[in-house]
Parts: structure tokens; sequence; C-alpha cells
């Protein structure tokens, strides 16, 4: 509820900033994880052992593969909280694109990048 006792219907300059700056921080701890996972699946690991070369170069397909994967996820995470600085600067951060109504902070403090309330995303599932 705001002062006069209405539904808020979206955050105020002052919270939005304050999410600005949670996400910018996750941002950047996400790109530099980002390039830690791309730098893992360039290395290359040719200093083994013939006669471990077998069991190596499986464990080194498996490890690639994850570390793909990691990176994936990252790039999908930093695009999520991309848009939700897009979301800050539309002023429309933290309002679920289901019900219309307010995201908790509590939920937008734990999943920045969210786009919808716990009751949206169950209304989604239906």
């Amino acid at each position: 509820m705001d002062t006069k006792g209405q539904p808020q219907v979206r955050y105020s300059d002052e919270e939005l900033e304050e999410f600005r700056v949670l996400i910018e921080e996750k941002l950047e701890q996400a790109r530099k994880d980002l390039a830690r996972y791309q730098e893992a699946v360039r290395a290359s690991t040719d200093e083994t052992a013939p006669t471990f070369k077998q069991l190596e170069e499986g464990y080194n397909v498996m490890s690639k593969e994850n570390n793909a994967t990691l990176a994936s996820r990252q790039e999908k995470f930093i695009k999520g909280l991309e848009n939700a600085l897009i979301r800050i600067n539309n002023k429309t951060y933290g309002i679920c694109r289901i019900t219309g109504k307010l995201i908790p902070k509590e939920r937008l403090r734990a999943v920045p990048h969210a786009t919808t309330s716990v009751e949206g995303k169950n209304m989604e599932k239906k």
C-alpha cells in the first residue's frame, strides 16, 4: 500500500535504484564467472602421460561439456539481469507479467531477474 492506502502499482525510484545496484553487482560477478567457464572450455590438457591419456580424454570431454553447459546457463542469467536493468529504466521492474501485481521485494532480492511472482508462476503452470 502506498501512503494514501492504495495498492502500490510500481516500486519507487529509490527502491528501483536499490535493485539496480544489486543487479549490477550480480551482473559483474556473472560476467566474471562466464569468462572463467569459457576459459575452461578453451583450455587444453594435453600434458597427460600416455597410459592415462584415454581416461583423461574422456574426462576432458565430460569436463568441457559441463563447462559449456555452465557457460550457457550463465549467458542466460546475464541476459535476464540485463533485461531487468531495462525494466528498471522503464520503471516496470518488479511487476509480475502474469498478475500485474508487485513481486515481493524478498523474491526480487533472491531472484533479481524474476518476471513473475510465486502466485503468477503457479498460475502459469495450470
